[in-house]
C-alpha cells in the first residue's frame, strides 16, 4: 500500500515511529501543534486512497476526488438532516468506507460524534450503552450486525429503552434481509419510530449511491437497494454494454460525480472497470461486477456478483487475495 502511493508522510504516534522513514513521519504526541502546510484543494483534487482487496493478491487503491465526497454528504444532510441536537456514533473502522460520512458529517452541521472505545463495536450490549449515555440519533450497521443487534434486544441481552434516541439506522455493506427488517420495524420502528433505511454503493462510487427506506414496513420477501441519490445515475446493462428492460438481469452500471479517479497505479485495470460515460463526455463510468435488475417501481434489485468475489462482514473479499 506504501508503495502504490508514493511520496507522502505517514501520520503516527510515537510508539511507532520505527516502522517507518524518520524522514517521512509526523509524528503526534499531544503537546503542541504541528507544522501543517496550507494546502488548497479542487473539486476534482484528490481526497482520498481507501485500498479494497484485489484478484491478484495486492490491494487496489481507489482514488476518490473531493466532488464525489461533497456529492455523498450533502445529499445526506438533504435526505435526513441533521441538526445540533444530532449524535452520530462512529463505529466503523475507517479501512471501510462508510467511516467516510459517519467522521465528516456531523461536523459539517453542527451536530455531534461519539467514538465507543475500541472493540465495543462488535459488543451490542456496549453498543446500547453508548447509545443511551450519549443520546446518540444516528448510526450504522452492516446488516450481520444488524441481526446479531436485533437478537440481543429480543433475548434481553439489551434493554431496548436504552434505544430511545434512535432516530434513523443506516444499513449497508451486506444483502439486507426482508426478515431482519421486519423484526427492525416491530422491534424499533413501532415503539421508538426509528427509521431503517438500506444504502448500496461500491467504494468505487464514494460510499453509497442508491437509497431504499425501509420504514415504516417492507413488504415483500426482497429488500431492493433502492433509486439513486442525487447526482448519480444507475444502468442496468448487458454485456455488450445495452440497456436491459425491467426484469432482466444484467450488469450495474454506475456514472455521476460520486465515480471514481482511478485505481492508483493500475492503468489497465482502471480502463476496464472505468469506460468512459457516452452520455457525458469526460465523465466515467465504473463496472461494479454486481448483478442487478430493474422492478416496475423504479428501484434496483441485488442479484449477486458476475465473478467470484465475496462478501464476509461488509468487507469485498477477493479469492484470489486468499490464494496469494
Amino acid at each position: 500500500m506504501l508503495d502504490d502511493l508514493g511520496d507522502g508522510f505517514v501520520i503516527t504516534t510515537p510508539d511507532l515511529t520505527d516502522l517507518f522513514d524518520p524522514a517521512k513521519t509526523i509524528v503526534l504526541d499531544g503537546h503542541e501543534d504541528a507544522d501543517v502546510p496550507a494546502l488548497t484543494s479542487g473539486p476534482d483534487d484528490l481526497a482520498y486512497v481507501l485500498f479494497t482487496s484485489g484478484s491478484t493478491g495486492r490491494p487496489k487503491g481507489v482514488e476518490i476526488a473531493h466532488r464525489g465526497v461533497l456529492n455523498r454528504i450533502l445529499w445526506m444532510q438533504d435526505a435526513f438532516p441533521l441538526g445540533p441536537d444530532d449524535v452520530i456514533l462512529q463505529k466503523t473502522p475507517i479501512t471501510f468506507d462508510v467511516s467516510v460520512w459517519e467522521l465528516f458529517w456531523w461536523s459539517w452541521t453542527g451536530a455531534q460524534v461519539v467514538l465507543p472505545a475500541p472493540g465495543a463495536e462488535r459488543d451490542p450490549r456496549q453498543i446500547a450503552d453508548a447509545i443511551c449515555e450519549n443520546r446518540v440519533t444516528t448510526m450504522h450497521f452492516v446488516p450481520s450486525m444488524l441481526a446479531t443487534f436485533l437478537f440481543a434486544i429480543e433475548s434481553g441481552m439489551v434493554d431496548i429503552e436504552k434505544l430511545a434516541t434512535l432516530r434513523r439506522v443506516f444499513a449497508s455493506g451486506e444483502a439486507l434481509d426482508a426478515a431482519v427488517v421486519q423484526r427492525f420495524n416491530a422491534l424499533l420502528f413501532d415503539k421508538f419510530g426509528t427509521e431503517l433505511h438500506n444504502l448500496y454503493g461500491p467504494t468505487e462510487a464514494t460510499v453509497d449511491v442508491t437509497w431504499q427506506a425501509c420504514s415504516p414496513h417492507q413488504t415483500g420477501s426482497v429488500v431492493p437497494i433502492g433509486k439513486p441519490i442525487a447526482n448519480t445515475t444507475v444502468h442496468i446493462l448487458s454485456g455488450d454494454f445495452k440497456p436491459l428492460p425491467i426484469g432482466v438481469a444484467g450488469e450495474i452500471i454506475l456514472g455521476g460525480p460520486q465515480i471514481a479517479l482511478r485505481y492508483r497505479n493500475r492503468p489497465e485495470l482502471s480502463a476496464e472497470k472505468f469506460p468512459s460515460d457516452p452520455a457525458s463526455p469526460g465523465s466515467r463510468l465504473y463496472r461494479t461486477g454486481d448483478l442487478g435488475r430493474w422492478r416496475r417501481d423504479g428501484t434496483v434489485e441485488y442479484l449477486g456478483r458476475i465473478d467470484h468475489q465475496v462478501k464476509i462482514r461488509g468487507y469485498r473479499i477477493e479469492c484470489g487475495e486468499v490464494e496469494a
